[in-house]
């Protein structure tokens, strides 16, 4: 019953991931795993404005990180507190957390329609491509069979688990450590969802998953190198800063009241003259 609903809302998003991947097939000239992998590309191209606003949410929720985590610190013991001073953190600074969630809610649907074009693959594409190679470097023999009919699901699985954790790893950063470990946990049960064999898991839909997770890792590595330094961090006196004075301002008065005056012009002292005879 609810298959129906979901089939209804899918269906706009169903239609061009299959008209894509048929084109892709036939006019480009691509293998159906390919054209897969190939989909994935064109799909987190389309998503590289929701994909910078996540950058910069990154940047902004990384310069005030150690402000939030004294608001943390400060109302430790009252959960409802901490949210609201939270909240008004983020209205004062400017700061968007859903940002940093966009990429993945707008890919959650692609991921089903996607999931729902492989299961009637045979029936809707390949009735008009016959003898069409469904393989993939000669590890994956059938993209649209269940991932477990063949040893190199396996394979590719660990594969998924792998770039999973490496994702989640280098797109964490304004994550704290219990976050960061519960993330790379979850995938580890999602491969024992998919190992089970309770629902028919497409070979192509995890090689789908598995070119976003190494795109995200791309984009890990170039965020890491945006992301500023800790505002915190510049602040530091250095090692020739007087102490008490920030970099960049004046030294106090008392330091500079302590600092010797120059010395006076010696005095001419004028001579009477001698009275003539």
């Amino acid at each position: 019953m609810m298959i129906l609903p979901l089939l209804a809302i899918l269906g706009p998003i169903e239609r061009p991931l299959r008209w894509l991947l048929e084109h892709l097939h036939s006019n480009v000239g691509l293998t159906w795993a390919w054209s897969i992998v190939v989909l994935t590309i064109i799909v987190r191209l389309a998503l590289v404005p929701l994909t910078v606003r996540q950058i910069h949410s990154m940047q902004r929720m990384q310069a005030f990180l150690p402000e939030m985590k004294e608001i943390q610190k400060k109302y430790k013991g009252d959960r409802q507190k901490q949210n609201e001073e939270l909240m008004k953190f983020y209205r004062e600074h400017n700061i968007n957390p859903a940002a940093s969630c966009l990429p993945m809610l707008v890919q959650i649907p692609i991921f089903f329609a996607l999931y729902f074009v492989l299961k009637d693959f045979e029936k809707t594409v390949l009735v008009n491509y016959p003898n069409s190679d469904l393989g993939w470097l000669h590890l994956v023999p059938n993209i649209t069979a269940n991932i477990t009919s063949h040893w190199s699901g396996y394979l590719l699985v660990v594969i998924y688990a792998g770039s999973q954790v490496a994702s989640t790893y280098f797109m964490s950063a304004t994550m704290d450590r219990t976050q960061r470990i519960l993330f790379m946990i979850l995938p580890l049960g999602f491969v024992f969802f998919i190992i089970s064999g309770s629902v028919v898991f497409p070979a192509g839909l995890l090689l789908y998953w598995v070119t976003t997770n190494l795109w995200t890792v791309g984009q890990g590595l170039v965020t890491r190198r945006l992301v500023p330094k800790n505002v915190a961090a510049t602040e530091k006196r250095s090692s020739r800063t007087a102490p008490g004075t920030r970099q960049g301002q004046p030294p106090p008065a008392t330091a500079q009241a302590s600092s010797p005056a120059p010395a006076a012009p010696p005095r001419r002292v004028k001579r009477k003259k001698r009275a003539r005879r």
